[in-house]
């Protein structure tokens, strides 16, 4: 996986490689975004909010399902690392920038992931308690 890639380069092939692998992880959180939307027979939007992509996808998204919401701050997060790898590529943290922006892509996918699954997830917060719930009933139902 790319991602896992990503997380276990060195230092040197990440700043070597930079802004190629920010523009990377907004795409990957574009893609996980129009997975969702293509799953509720959308088409993904074109249009930008505060010059981003993501950012529209998003509120495409959370259009009609309030729990949606729950990943706004992770799409913001991933524009914000973007921005800093962008803005500043040959600075001294770009590795760590990119791995941290790795491992919220990871959280992005993760979650819509688990909202395919589980559609009330993010309800209350972007815990997967449903998920939970449903993994500690199959447990108490082997245990039986």
């Amino acid at each position: 996986m790319r991602l896992d890639g990503m997380l276990a380069a060195s230092d040197a092939a990440l700043s070597a490689a930079a802004a190629p692998l920010a523009e990377e992880l907004l795409q990957l959180g574009e893609t996980i975004l129009e997975t969702w939307l293509a799953a509720h027979g959308e088409i993904a939007t074109d249009r930008k909010v505060e010059t981003f992509r993501l950012l529209a996808l998003h509120r495409q998204g959370a259009r009609g399902d309030a729990s949606f919401n729950a990943c706004r701050e992770t799409c913001r997060e991933l524009v914000y690392h973007y921005n800093l790898v962008r803005l500043e590529p040959g600075h001294a943290e770009v590795a760590r920038r990119l791995r941290l922006g790795a491992m919220v892509a990871r959280h992005l996918m993760l979650f819509i992931g688990g909202k395919l699954e589980v559609a009330g997830l993010g309800d209350f917060c972007c815990a997967s308690r449903p998920l939970r719930q449903l993994d500690a009933s199959m447990q108490t139902n082997e245990t039986v």
